[in-house]
């Protein structure tokens, strides 16, 4: 009797309780939660604190610069550099380059498999529909329907739905890999972008150099041929020996075999250029820019290092992949404890279709399986070993991007300094250079000077001004690097920031 009565008491209690034990279970996921590296303990990037930087009078880019420790660094960055035609030819290169264009496929691909593995958490539901028609072999076997028939059709319509409770977190753990995943793709995608705008302004300030280095140089095999002719003229008046006129000619054989170098990697930075805005090599900008063009930035920001490193997209890769490193540790460890299953399925079967849903043909049952790994040949063990060490590896690699990081400030604050004292040297020779070959120039006409003396002064003019083409490409393109360094501005896009 009493047996009875406690009969309905454990049909409802038994199935609650197993449900608050499941529930039990699933507020608790195994593996380390993941805690953010601590900041850097830096407080500079260099032993001195930056200081303005010198100048060069009458030459681009020979402004002095002074560094704003703390200041933001703004999002078109390269438009402090006053030329429109490099503003045009990094929005083509934003909007057309193929590998940028790749790295937001990515990211999209890693946001979708955020958005799919959230079905993990709720049931799953299916639906089927069985339709037979079937003979029994004699009348040795007794038939299926209740009205003896051999001949029959059947139709089963059917719902089945399966859940796996996260009882341990597993589901738990590889959503947050795969947000991590997320977000280190979302960052290597900042990368690109910021590596793209970086790439076109230094390759653009390249093209320009070496134009102006083409044109310094044919300017100089124009000097040299006049030289030459003057030259041939005394020899023919015998003012001047043979050699002097072979000497010359040697001259000018030199600096025209260096010429084609020169044209050579002009078109090739041109090729490069072209494909960065994503187009073919014959396609590429009709419009060259000119260093006289650009306005070196005369107050550059110098972020605080521990903004730095929320700023470079690389370092908040290299966190992300860390952070998906301690989410697979939870997974291995989570693989390694008993699941449940619970599936329930209901349906009707009947003859005729018309009679499927109708009272006496429905069917139904509850199924739940606990099922746990006892013995795995220790494959479950190393993985979650090998989940551990990957964790390692990836904790040393974010040391090593942020080192790296500030590395690469350090480096460009440094150049900057150096690129001003440069330039302005190379401004000083090349204007002395001029002179010389000016008054050397003169004086071969006039005769008081030899062959060597102006083949001197030629050679030692042509140095000068390529040497002071390269300076000033020097500060435009460490300028870039100075931005790209510190972060690239991207937060303060939107379509970058809230992705």
């Amino acid at each position: 009797m009493g047996f009875e009565l406690l009969r309905p008491f454990r049909r409802r209690v038994i199935p609650l309780a197993m449900l608050v034990f499941a529930f039990a279970f699933a507020g608790c996921a195994a593996g380390p939660d993941f805690k953010p590296p601590a900041p850097p303990t830096a407080k500079g990037y260099l032993s001195h604190p930056p200081g303005a930087t010198v100048a060069a009078a009458d030459v681009a880019g020979g402004d002095a610069q002074a560094f704003e420790v703390g200041a933001d660094i703004p999002g078109d960055w390269w438009t402090l550099f006053h030329s429109p035609a490099l503003s045009v030819l990094v929005a083509q290169a934003l909007k057309n380059n193929h590998d940028l264009k790749a790295a937001q496929a990515a990211l999209r691909v890693a946001h979708e498999d955020v958005l799919a593995q959230r079905g993990s958490f709720v049931p799953a539901v299916s639906a089927g529909f069985n339709a037979s028609r079937q003979k029994d072999p004699s009348s040795a076997l007794a038939p299926v329907p209740s009205n003896n028939a051999y001949l029959y059709s059947l139709f089963t319509p059917q719902l089945s739905i399966s859940y796996t409770p996260d009882l341990f977190g597993l589901n738990r753990r590889t959503r947050e890999s795969l947000q991590a995943q997320e977000q280190s793709a979302r960052f290597q995608m900042i990368a690109a972008w910021t590596t793209l705008a970086s790439n076109v302004v230094v390759t653009a300030v390249q093209e320009a150099s070496l134009g102006e280095q083409v044109h310094a140089t044919r300017e100089l095999v124009a000097l040299e041929k006049k030289s030459l002719s003057i030259l041939q003229l005394r020899f023919q008046k015998g003012d001047a020996s043979k050699l002097d006129v072979a000497a010359q000619q040697s001259q000018l054989a030199q600096t025209e075999s260096g010429l084609p170098a020169l044209v050579k990697q002009l078109a090739a930075t041109r090729h490069a250029l072209a494909v960065l805005v994503g187009a073919f090599p014959d396609q590429g900008p009709v419009e060259s820019l000119t260093l006289a063009d650009l306005h070196l930035p005369e107050n550059l920001p110098v972020s605080l290092p521990s903004e730095l490193v929320a700023q470079r997209p690389d370092v908040r890769q290299a966190r992300a992949n860390l952070h998906a490193a301690s989410a697979a540790i939870g997974i291995a460890a989570a693989q390694r404890l008993p699941n449940l299953d619970l599936t329930a399925n209901a349906g009707s079967t009947a003859l005729a279709i018309s009679k499927v849903f109708t009272s006496g043909t429905g069917f139904w049952g509850i199924a739940a399986s606990l099922t746990a790994p006892i013995f795995e040949g220790g494959q479950l063990m190393h993985q979650e070993r090998a989940a551990k060490a990957a964790y390692v590896e990836a904790a040393e690699q974010y040391r090593g991007t942020v080192l790296t990081a500030f590395q690469n400030v350090a480096d460009t604050l440094v150049a900057l300094e150096q690129d001003a004292k440069g330039l302005q040297a190379a401004a000083q020779a090349e204007r002395a250079a001029k002179t010389t070959l000016d008054l050397s120039q003169l004086q071969l006409q006039h005769g008081y000077i030899g062959t060597f003396e102006l083949l001197a002064a030629q050679q030692s003019y042509q140095q000068a001004r390529i040497a002071r083409v390269e300076a000033e490409a020097n500060r435009f393109a460490d300028t870039a690097a100075l931005y790209q360094a510190l972060g690239g501005g991207w937060w303060h896009h939107k379509n970058l920031a809230k992705q």
